[in-house]
């Protein structure tokens, strides 16, 4: 489901009056297991699921109210759950689950590390078609930001940065909403360790005040293997800067 705060509640709504004309159908055993009963506490797992993680009390709670058979007990207790849980999440004590939110650091550390094996894949293609052989920084943006599109919506591509030093510059990506800018750098021999980490530098003090950077993430790719301590440069900037740059160089 993709329900927005509101349609939650009235969802919930609708769960606590079904489950009240229920009880008001009460029978003398107590039993209420037939298909209306069964229908309604599928409902409710599935609806509190949707916004609330899997370790939610609540859930835990409603999971263990069923035991064997509904009875028309198990149906007030779960009725008094949901009462519960409308008035948290009105109150804010119970937070809403973004839907399909993703875990950004470990989606961004996940493209990264497996950036070197798609590059790989691509050179091979049925029939030698032609292909996206990554020879510069151009090409390593140009795949990075199709890996991106796979979890992102809104990736600004050249966004210009504030000026440095009396020079502008267009940032690689800024992930809008995440407030994550992105700066690609691919290893050549005119781009080693020493000219990469003057050029990290620049771009790291030029970010720092960038409305819309909270954090900078600098991705090199040296395919080659042309940095001669990786390590160090990466240790070096995510330490000095810690909690606003991190550096990840691949493939290690």
């Amino acid at each position: 489901m993709n329900l927005t705060k509101e349609q939650i509640i009235s969802e919930l709504d609708n769960l606590i009056s079904e489950g009240n004309r229920l009880i008001d159908r009460k029978s003398q055993d107590d039993k209420a297991d037939g298909g209306s009963a069964i229908r309604w506490y599928t409902k409710i797992l599935q609806v509190v699921r949707s916004f609330s993680s899997d370790d939610n009390e609540y859930i835990n709670l409603l999971s263990k109210a069923k035991d064997g058979v509904i009875t028309y007990n198990v149906i007030a207790v779960c009725v008094g759950l949901l009462n519960d849980i409308k008035d948290y999440i009105n109150k804010g004590f119970i937070s809403i689950k973004a839907a399909n939110s993703v875990d950004v650091d470990l989606v961004l550390d996940r493209i990264l590390s497996r950036f070197h094996r798609v590059a790989k894949q691509l050179r091979s293609r049925h029939g030698g078609r032609n292909t996206l052989n990554i020879v510069d920084e151009y090409d390593v943006q140009d795949l990075l930001h199709a890996l991106l599109r796979l979890y992102f919506d809104d990736i600004r591509p050249e966004e210009w940065a504030p000026s440095y030093a009396g020079s502008c510059s267009r940032m690689d990506f800024l992930l809008k909403n995440e407030k994550i800018v992105i700066e690609v750098k691919k290893t050549r021999d005119s781009l080693k360790a020493k000219e990469l980490g003057e050029q990290l530098i620049v771009d790291i003090e030029r970010y720092k005040v960038h409305p819309d950077c909270n954090k900078l993430l600098c991705f090199v790719y040296d395919p080659e293997g042309l940095l001669g301590n990786p390590t160090g440069i990466v240790n070096d900037l995510n330490t000095r800067h810690e909690g606003f740059v991190q550096v990840i160089v691949k493939p290690e």
